[in-house]
């Protein structure tokens, strides 16, 4: 008489190898998710730089990119962050101003960190679309937690354009334009 199921051998033997292939994989798609939520934040915030100086440079009109907290923009790089018109360049949202809302980006993963600078409240870009403000030209660096070889930079020049970081195989990370490793403090 012939069965047509599976003997306990069997079942046993094919546990072990869905097993053994899950032990091995997921590791590497942890890794995988958070290359791409880095790359993500990275590519968002360089979108959010560039919409910041291009409408700056469209509209004739100081344009700031801050984390706000109420209407203040803060030191805060892990809230969400604003792009706003800026005219009297104070980095204070105020709409009675006729200042308008440009763009609004969700706060980052809890846990990750979000650098710019050490104690900059924000980034202003002039009318002409360079840099509004002595000191303003920094690095922009995103951490992910417990995943430090991960981080990834945007780099924004006096001139306001903004250079991303890039892979250096032999050290294994990411580097910024000058070849610096991404540090968060």
């Amino acid at each position: 008489m012939k069965s047509n199921g599976f003997t306990l051998i069997e079942t046993l033997i094919a546990t072990a190898i869905l097993i053994i292939l899950t032990a091995v994989g997921i590791p590497s798609m942890i890794d995988l998710l958070i290359k791409m939520r880095v790359d993500n934040e990275i590519n968002h915030i360089n979108r959010l730089l560039i919409l910041t100086r291009n409408t700056a440079l469209n509209t004739s009109q100081t344009v700031t990119l801050c984390p706000l907290k109420g209407n203040i923009c803060e030191n805060n790089w892990q809230l969400p962050l604003t792009v706003f018109t800026d005219a009297n360049n104070n980095k204070v949202y105020e709409p009675l101003l006729q200042e308008k809302l440009i763009q609004y980006k969700k706060a980052i993963v809890e846990g990750d960190k979000l650098q710019y600078g050490n104690t900059r409240k924000g980034l202003t870009y002039a009318p002409d679309g360079y840099l509004k403000g002595w000191g303003q030209n920094a690095t922009f660096s995103y951490c992910p937690k417990g995943h430090l070889k991960k981080s990834r930079a945007v780099t924004v020049a006096v001139s306001g354009r903004t250079y991303k970081s890039e892979f250096n195989q032999k050290k294994g990370h990411d580097v910024t334009r000058s070849g610096k490793a991404i540090k968060c403090n």
